[in-house]
């Protein structure tokens, strides 16, 4: 090995170990060198408010989901919420945090930004429909006036928010609200109005029956 070599590889090794000592130095201070400028933290966004004054919002249900780790345990929550002006707009939406009123305040933004909106026949629904999600399976009939909502649970308060006063219903299976939630807005969305058919067919709405 020549003079040079050896010359070069003790540059080296001592740039290496200059190195090292520089690192373990600013480990030692937290990492920053001295004068060096903080960042400031970006400030907080501020929540919008939980729900629209012209809607009313109803909860349906809430599940907690626990996580196992090293230190323990960590729950977290999510909400399954309806919102609804009860003028033929509705809408769910889910919502997951670790404290329950955040779960329910997503919850009820994403209920707000997925409305749907329900023809109305004097308080009743147009026609006879069928709504299927999963284990889910609803059906809807038009009711006369008095007849009321024959429904529970979250298919009742759906059709309350939508402004449906006279309905029948019968869930054929299941009875998971999430299933039965999106099995309603299913049959929701199929719904069809007298005025569309008739201008679907050319035809003139009055006189003209659905179902």
């Amino acid at each position: 090995m020549t003079e040079d070599t050896k010359k070069e590889e003790t540059k080296v090794e001592e740039t290496a170990e200059a190195a090292t000592e520089e690192v373990k130095a600013e480990a030692a201070e937290g990492g920053k060198k001295k004068g060096a400028p903080r960042k400031k933290a970006a400030p907080r966004k501020k929540a919008p408010a939980s729900v629209n004054p012209d809607f009313e919002e109803r909860f349906v249900a809430v599940n907690r989901v626990a996580k196992v780790v090293k230190g323990g345990r960590r729950f977290s929550f999510s909400a399954l919420m309806i919102v609804g002006d009860k003028k033929g707009k509705v809408g769910y939406g889910l919502g997951k945090a670790k404290e329950v009123p955040e779960a329910i305040r997503k919850a009820t933004q994403a209920a707000q930004r997925n409305m749907v909106s329900v023809p109305l026949d004097d308080g009743t629904i147009p026609h006879e429909i069928q709504g299927e999600f999963c284990a889910g399976q609803i059906i809807f009939k038009p009711a006369s006036e008095g007849t009321g909502v024959k429904a529970a649970g979250a298919c009742r308060s759906i059709l309350e928010l939508a402004g449906i006063r006279n309905v029948l219903t019968k869930s054929n299976r299941g009875n998971n609200p999430h299933n039965i939630v999106k099995a309603t807005f299913d049959a929701l969305r199929k719904l069809r109005s007298v005025q569309d058919v008739a201008n679907k067919r050319g035809k003139e709405a009055k006189g003209l029956r659905i179902g």
